[in-house]
């Protein structure tokens, strides 16, 4: 059979193209008038048409058949539709100044348009032949929405504030997609945390996680609970429905073992909240770092005495414990070319500086000297223990010194040997940088630490392990890096540069990591 024939029956892969939602006859014939396919059109993403046939549904290269029907696109004035759905705080802050950075680099022009619903849509503009190429359509809805219109193949990209659920992969599943938890399928594209805030008339300026807990479950009330004046405490969270309302259950009540109290003032969105908070004197609220607006941000502190600020290293390095990553959630079928390159383009180290400009943390990796860390060092000195001693705090400094600590992190999830979602896109952005020479002729330590909990020399053990399992994964992750120019070396201190307190269960998971330090 020709080329063209095979072709014309290559099933690749399903894919639910932008074309319209409803099935329409085609009849796609093969060039030479010798194969003949009959069917609804599903499908067109401008390369590909999907047709529901009586084999069942094929996926067929354009360039090899002809199309006639009523259902038939037109090749000329097609137009690429890519559909998201979900986190208002990605598809309406943070896309946008994407799409349009990626639309500049391209040769286009972007049209913002709000539409009567309050979705958003971007229309991109070749201005060389004068027409529209591609739509990108924005459903601001929630992350439960947003994978609700993905499983339902209403969208082609979900946009969420948390991870895929269980149940949300059951019925992907369920729904031939495929498994979307797996590797590919979800794409950290940049990094959000939650931040509690007060007004800026209010004194307070720090709060333990456990308070926070205690004040968002109602056992704390007043804030004369946290020192303050005989009041009671108006809350202000997000909606339970989208991410960073159930990013607020996951981080703070559910390790805390508490629910929330029924007096709590919901938002749709950021902004909002920030301007009911910023407002009232005696409110309190837990919103994105991206849209504290005109509030008083808390930091978080610990019985031992370490505040944390969700500055944006702490963020990029999950220093900070409510970090909150921005996932896109794809499908297991092909989209529009323009939607191809788009993707494409979020890797590009010119997307992560649009969105660290648009208020979010990118994942750039940056450099830290050892002279910026004169806290992490000090902190070490002031949590030293008998089993601790100074000849191995000196032994760290010595190791440490010449090198150079990048924000590149790796955290594991609670009770477990797998990495969290953050750290697993570390993963793959790591090692897309090795594969491009960024560190050739460079030494790389990967540096294990572990929390206090049991003997020192244990907990050294435990962290060298740690160490070595994310070296592995890199390198794994990393195919074609030459690694005969990487330096790649392990090293751990165990308990000795803790980050949090040991005495919380969000301390302990805070201080069990793997840094990668360079030289």
């Amino acid at each position: 059979m020709k080329m063209y024939r095979a072709a014309a029956f290559a099933a690749l892969f399903l894919f639910a193209g932008v074309f319209p939602a409803h099935a329409q006859d085609v009849t796609l014939t093969s060039r030479d008038g010798d194969v003949e396919i009959t069917g609804n059109l599903l499908g067109f993403d401008g390369e590909f048409y999907r047709v529901d046939t009586i084999y069942g549904e094929l996926t067929v290269d354009g360039s090899g058949v002809d199309c006639a029907g009523p259902g038939c696109p037109n090749l000329d004035t097609y137009v690429a539709e890519i559909v998201f759905s979900g986190a208002p705080t990605i598809g309406r802050l943070l896309m946008p100044a994407l799409v349009e950075a990626f639309a500049i680099r391209e040769g286009y022009e972007m049209e913002r348009h709000t539409l009567e619903d309050g979705n958003l849509l971007l229309a991109i503009h070749d201005p060389g032949e004068d027409r529209v190429v591609g739509e990108f359509v924005f459903r601001l809805t929630n992350s439960d929405e947003g994978f609700a219109d993905l499983i339902a193949d209403v969208a082609d990209i979900a946009m969420s504030m948390r991870e895929i659920r269980p149940q949300e992969v059951f019925l992907g599943k369920d729904a031939a997609l495929g498994d979307m938890s797996a590797q590919g399928r979800g794409r950290v594209m940049a990094l959000e945390a939650l931040v509690p805030v007060v007004a800026p008339s209010n004194p307070l300026r720090q709060v333990t996680l456990s308070e926070l807990a205690r004040v968002l479950s109602g056992q704390v009330d007043n804030w004369a609970g946290l020192g303050g004046p005989d009041a009671p405490i108006a809350l202000h969270l997000f909606e339970e429905t989208s991410g960073l309302g159930q990013a607020t259950e996951d981080l703070v009540m559910r390790p805390a073992g508490v629910a929330f109290a029924e007096a709590i003032t919901r938002h749709r969105d950021g902004a909002t909240l920030a301007e009911a908070v910023a407002g009232d004197p005696f409110a309190m609220g837990l919103t994105a770092r991206a849209e504290i607006g005109n509030t008083a941000a808390l930091a978080l502190s610990g019985e031992c005495g370490f505040a944390l600020k969700a500055t944006r290293r702490a963020v990029k390095t999950e220093d900070y414990p409510l970090t909150a990553p921005m996932f896109l959630y794809l499908p297991a079928r092909r989209l529009p070319k323009l939607g191809r390159e788009f993707l494409a383009y979020l890797k590009d180290p010119t997307a992560q500086l649009v969105i660290r400009r648009a208020g979010f943390v990118d994942q750039a990796p940056e450099e830290i000297g050892i002279e910026e860390q004169g806290d992490r060092f000090a902190n070490a000195i002031a949590q030293a223990g008998e089993e601790l001693g100074l000849e191995e705090l000196q032994r760290m400094v010595a190791a440490l010194t010449p090198l150079k600590r990048l924000t590149t992190t790796f955290r594991f999830e609670a009770g477990s040997a797998r990495l969290d979602a953050q750290s697993r896109s570390n993963v793959a952005q790591l090692a897309r940088a090795m594969e491009v020479g960024k560190y050739d002729a460079r030494r790389l330590v990967f540096v294990g630490f572990s929390d206090g909990a049991g003997p020192a020399g244990n907990n050294r053990r435990i962290a060298l392990r740690r160490a070595e399992a994310v070296r592995s994964a890199v390198v794994a992750a990393a195919e074609t890096a030459n690694m005969d120019r990487i330096g790649m070396e392990l090293e751990a201190f165990g308990e000795a540069m803790p980050m949090a307190c040991d005495g919380t269960g969000w301390g302990r998971q805070i201080n069990r990591r793997v840094e990668v330090w360079v030289r």
